[in-house]
């Protein structure tokens, strides 16, 4: 999977929301070590975390499985913009069927997952739904069959406080093992100023699938 950050907040917008509630703003450092200080302190020491609500996150997510997308779209405070799956079944429709061991040209369409016997039925889908876009099937109707590896990808806009609530969910040895990549990869993405106000909620475990 890609991940780009295509936009931030400046920290200094959510230090001077902070700063709004006691008028502090002459104690400012215009985004340093003290403004840094007080958005650990209040937002994540003294659980206001709701002034993390002013940070915004915009990524661009590419690669990813339908079956991780179903995932992401659990967490409610987040906009996704998602490829549409309808439009763009054509990419699918002109090419050759791959055989079923052919997993490095598959891996365009599909996700694999290492394991031999999923990725072989997964290809075996893929070939499925190209025969039935060939035949005239709409895409409509013919999207109804695609396996859950089938790639995807999105804009996705999250708040720092939901941000802190996924990389904590996701990046746990009990998620699935794609979206733990995609916690990882989301954190390593973000700029490294900003990475302290969520190194508490990133679990230092390996991606296992």
């Amino acid at each position: 999977m890609n991940i780009e950050l295509l936009h931030h907040t400046p920290l200094t917008i959510c230090s001077n929301a902070i700063r709004t509630c006691w008028q502090s703003f002459d104690n400012s450092d215009n985004g340093g070590e003290k403004d840094k200080a007080l958005i650990d302190r209040v937002g994540n020491k003294f659980k206001h975390s709701s002034t993390l609500e002013h940070l915004n996150y915009n990524f661009y997510i590419k690669d990813i499985s339908r079956a991780l997308l179903q995932e992401l779209a659990r967490h409610r405070i987040a906009s996704l913009s998602v490829k549409s799956t309808r439009y763009t079944l054509k990419e699918l429709k002109e090419i050759e069927p791959f055989k079923e061991d052919d997993f490095e040209g598959a891996s365009k369409f599909i996700v694999l997952t290492n394991n031999e016997l999923v990725d072989r039925a997964s290809i075996k889908a893929l070939n499925n739904l190209r025969d039935i876009l060939k035949s005239g099937v709409s895409n409509d109707k013919a999207k109804y069959c695609l396996p859950e590896s089938y790639k995807s990808e999105l804009t996705w806009s999250i708040n720092a406080r939901s941000l802190q609530n996924f990389l904590s969910l996701r990046s746990d040895k009990s998620a699935l093992w794609e979206i733990r990549e995609l916690a990882y990869k989301i954190y390593e993405a973000l700029p490294e100023e900003h990475q302290y106000i969520f190194k508490y909620q990133i679990k230092n475990i390996k991606n296992q699938k």
